[in-house]
């Protein structure tokens, strides 16, 4: 069966962007030849779930959206015709998850933002989690855990220190 996957980034106090979307933070822990295991991360997927506020600032930035060879679904609140393999979803998150998780295929990656993964964590919908801290305390911002969801045990599955200071933590969901 397909599973649920975030995988996303975080300062050690669980910001994912300072105040306005701001990510620059993110850059203390890039080095030449480091994806911290992304590449073999996004071999493993098919499909990609991304919130549009998300979507939009990578695209803002210039760049062309880095999963356009995969079945990609940008959750918004508007409607928008498809592009290519990017599907710009106004339904019911929960519905197409489910949707996604029964169809055969490889697994699916959750990219952000804080209210997708929030409203996934809400429904109990993932299946693992990547966390990447970064070694920083940004002190505000857009925070990737929201308080209101549901209580949920996880096991630890890995970790991995960079030479850079990343942490990265693999977890699975104890109730899947």
């Amino acid at each position: 069966m397909r599973k649920l996957i975030l995988y996303i980034s975080c300062s050690l106090d669980g910001y994912i962007a300072k105040p306005k979307d701001d990510l620059s933070f993110l850059s203390i822990v890039q080095k030449e030849g480091e994806d911290y295991g992304y590449n073999n991360f996004v071999a493993t997927v098919d499909t990609v779930i991304v919130g549009r506020k998300t979507y939009d600032w990578v695209v803002g930035q210039g760049y062309d959206f880095p999963h356009s060879d995969k079945e990609s679904y940008i959750i918004t609140r508007q409607e928008r015709p498809k592009q290519g393999n990017l599907t710009f979803y106004n339904g019911d998150l929960k519905t197409l998850v489910k949707e996604l998780k029964a169809k055969k295929g490889k697994n699916i990656f959750c990219d952000g933002g804080s209210e997708i993964v929030n409203q996934l964590l809400a429904d109990k919908l993932f299946d693992e989690m990547i966390l990447s801290v970064v070694p920083i305390l940004v002190g505000d911002g857009t925070r990737l855990f929201q308080d209101g969801r549901p209580e949920q045990e996880l096991e630890l599955a890995s970790t991995k220190n960079y030479d850079s200071g990343l942490v990265q933590m693999h977890y699975k969901m104890k109730d899947k």
